[in-house]
């Protein structure tokens, strides 16, 4: 095996690493979906306690814009761990390299583990040699 394909599997065991913790940090924004779902559903009395109050209780868009957003980004969190460890699974296969690439400069926004791992996925995606590797990968059956 030479350094090329060392490079690459174990950039694949760190895809599926950052992937499962980068899944697991994405159900953050689940408390504020079901904070929301809390106003829109008036769960435990939150309305009539919050009329009593000098500011009264929340108009409904805002329970549901809480819902909503947290929802969204719990999706979109998913959506891209998702797409990590498939990168992942790719890299081991020596197949889409754009789709592994892509994934690697998204990454690169993810502060600190995801930084790192997009920088040397693009570092190593980036030699001829692995490119090579992914041509004769993408002749095989």
């Amino acid at each position: 095996m030479n350094e090329d394909q060392s490079h690459l599997n174990s950039l694949a065991i760190a895809h599926y690493v950052v992937g499962g913790v980068s899944m697991l940090f994405a159900c953050i924004p689940l408390v504020h979906t079901f904070i929301g779902l809390a106003v829109i559903t008036d769960i435990g009395g939150m309305q009539e306690a919050m009329a009593n109050s000098p500011d009264g209780a929340p108009p409904d868009w805002f329970g549901w814009m809480f819902f909503l957003v947290g929802l969204g980004f719990f999706l979109l969190g998913q959506a891209v761990s998702i797409c990590l460890i498939l990168s992942g699974r790719f890299l081991k296969q020596r197949r889409r390299y754009l789709f592994s690439f892509v994934l690697a400069c998204i990454a690169c926004t993810f502060f600190p583990f995801g930084t790192v791992l997009g920088v040397f996925t693009i570092i190593v995606l980036s030699r001829d040699s692995v490119k090579a590797l992914y041509a004769q990968g993408a002749s095989l059956p």
